[in-house]
């Protein structure tokens, strides 16, 4: 039987430089093993993390009765903060921004415009065709 040269399936991140983002809960006190958790991930799909980006929802701007909420139904975190991530990446000249958060297709399709790189959400890691 011959073997498929496809297989396995080589990763979307293999040789990538790759910047994690997060919008977390002010309550959440395990961002950084999330974080942790997401960048072997990325490590073991051939990337390399270059830098981490973190948004907290519930510390200003509403407090606690808006903590779970995103702060924008397009980019998910604030404009702020898409532009300061959207800075580094082009000075880093990054190729994937991977969010620990679920996307909605718009969202990336906005994200990767702003950002000028792929982005995909952390669950995309676990898909047979990266």
């Amino acid at each position: 039987m011959r073997r498929d040269p496809t297989w396995p399936p080589v990763s979307i991140l293999a040789g990538a430089d790759v910047v994690l983002v997060g919008l977390f809960s002010a309550k959440d006190k395990g961002f950084g093993a999330k974080l942790d958790l997401l960048s072997a991930l990325v490590k073991a799909h051939g990337g390399r993390v270059v830098g981490r980006h973190v948004q907290r929802r519930g510390v200003s701007h509403g407090g606690a009765a808006r903590m779970t909420e995103s702060f924008s139904r397009r980019t998910l975190i604030s404009p702020g903060k898409a532009r300061e991530i959207a800075q580094a990446c082009r000075v880093a000249e990054v190729g994937v921004a991977v969010f620990v958060n679920p996307l909605a297709k718009h969202q990336r399709a906005v994200l990767e415009d702003m950002f000028g790189c792929l982005v995909i959400s952390g669950e995309d890691l676990f898909t047979v065709e990266q």
